[in-house]
Order: C-alpha cells, then sequence, then structure tokens
C-alpha cells in the first residue's frame, strides 16, 4: 500500500497484502498502536477491499493483526486531537462505510484473531464472515470504561450474537475469551495459539476450492434475504436459486458430481 507510518525510526505501509493460491491476506501493521484504526489504516483497508472487489483472481480474503493484538479498536490518540462534530461525523462515516464494505465484497472474509480485538476492532470480527480466534484472544465492546457507549460496534455485534450475549458485553465492556466468543457465536473456531495460522489456511482453502460465482451468488444472498420477512425472503432465495441453476459452474459442479469427477469451475 501507498500509506506508510513511521515508528521508532522505521517507516512501513499501515496495511500489508499477501497473494496466495487466490486466497488474500491483509494484515492490519499498526502493532506499536495495536493496529488501532486510524484514519489511514482505514483509507489503506478500503482501497484494498475495493481493489479486491474486482479482481476475479481473489477467492477469498484473510484479515490479520501484526504484532501481539488484532485491533484495539479506533485510536483514541487521534480522536482527541481533533475534537469536533465534524471530525467525528467523518470517522464514523468512514468506518461505517468500511465495515458495509466488507460485507458486499463478493469474496467471503475471514478474521484470523490472533489477540485483543476490542470496540471497533470487535465490530471488525463481527462484520467478517467468518472468523477464527486464537485461544490468547479477547473480545470487548469496553466504550462504557470511558465513558463512550460503542454504539456502531453494536450494530455488528448484534446482528452476530445473540441479544442477551450483546447486551452483556455492550454494558460491562468485560473481555471474552475465544472459547466465550466462540458460544456466543462470535467465531466459527477456537484453537491453540500454534494452530491459528494452519486453521486459517485450511478454511481458506477449503472456500477457495468452491465456484468463486457460487460464491459471490451465496454471499450477496444471504445477507440480502436476513434483512426481509420469511415470504420476501424466500421468493428472492427461489429467485436466486433458478439463476444460480442456469449459470455454467452450476451445470457443471452437477454434471461432475454425476460422473463422480471433479468440477471445473469456469466462474460464470
Amino acid at each position: 500500500m501507498n500509506l506508510l507510518e513511521t515508528t521508532i525510526g522505521t517507516t512501513e505501509p499501515i496495511l500489508l497484502r499477501h497473494d496466495s493460491d487466490s486466497i488474500t491476506t491483509l494484515t492490519l501493521n499498526r502493532p506499536a498502536a495495536r493496529n488501532a484504526l486510524s484514519t489511514g489504516l482505514m483509507t489503506a483497508l478500503q482501497a484494498a477491499l475495493d481493489a479486491i472487489a474486482g479482481d476475479p483472481a481473489v477467492k477469498v480474503v484473510v484479515i490479520r493483526g501484526s504484532g501481539t493484538a488484532f485491533c484495539a479498536g479506533h485510536d483514541l490518540r487521534e480522536i482527541r486531537a481533533t475534537p469536533t462534530p465534524a471530525a467525528y461525523e467523518a470517522l464514523f462515516a468512514q468506518c461505517s462505510r468500511l465495515m458495509q464494505s466488507l460485507v458486499r465484497l463478493p469474496q467471503p472474509v475471514i478474521a484470523a484473531v490472533n489477540g485483543v480485538a476490542s470496540a471497533a476492532g470487535c465490530q471488525l470480527v463481527a462484520t467478517c464472515d467468518l472468523a477464527v480466534a486464537a485461544e490468547s484472544a479477547r473480545f470487548a465492546t469496553p466504550g462504557v470504561h470511558i465513558g463512550l457507549f460503542c454504539s456502531t460496534p453494536m450494530v455488528a455485534l448484534s446482528r452476530n450474537v445473540g441479544r442477551k450475549h450483546a447486551m452483556e458485553m455492550l454494558l460491562t465492556g468485560e473481555m471474552v475469551d475465544a472459547y466465550g466468543a466462540l458460544r456466543f457465536g462470535l467465531v466459527n473456531r477456537a484453537v491453540p495459539d500454534a494452530e491459528l495460522d494452519e486453521a486459517v489456511g485450511k478454511l481458506a482453502a477449503v472456500i477457495a476450492s468452491k465456484s468463486a460465482l457460487t460464491l459471490r451468488i451465496g454471499k450477496e444472498a444471504f445477507y440480502r434475504q436476513l434483512e426481509q420477512d420469511l415470504a420476501g425472503a424466500y421468493d428472492y432465495a427461489s429467485e436466486v436459486m433458478t439463476r444460480n441453476m442456469l449459470a455454467r459452474d452450476a451445470e457443471e459442479g452437477i454434471d461432475a458430481f454425476l460422473a463422480k469427477r471433479p468440477p471445473v469451475w469456469q466462474g460464470c
């Protein structure tokens, strides 16, 4: 990325991108700030997502943090440097756009949670389609400790865990460990720290082996039907199934299954 940050005499990209076998890994790279979402980091992440959205070579995205934290939320020092309504509105509008871009991204996104994910960092985990947590990972929406309710993180959190669990996290601000997050439904899996990369890699590879077209259709349909009533959701899902059935990859997948051979995806 072209956005840099100077720390301890060195200048480094604040977001790293690595591509391998149709899987793109984006690493939040502000370890000294526990990967807090500065405006610069959010700008870099937004630019990366915008580029990935139109990249047919990418089938799965992994987001992780460098150092010992996943993401500590917004950069409070940066926020307090410009304490004006206009600055606050711009900050939260930028963050909201970023989170919605993750949901709208055609490719599935996996959060590889290697450490603390708090406030907007917890929001980021909740917004990703899937999440795998290391045993040492901790999750919190701790705004209440400093007189600031985590209202924007609440949007993603309340749409991914049960109401009682969401309210407990929001009202107490207390840390939830990896297995608690698994029980709440905030993450899909909790694994020993040493196995995080392997677990995420295997999950990403399984998804990447599927038809890119099918993944795009399925992710979009999943989120759209959630916002509809039951009858509307079934009507919409039926339309999606019909369109999907007419795709070349669906024909190939069915023919391959019947012929007991691996499918050859075309992405159309």
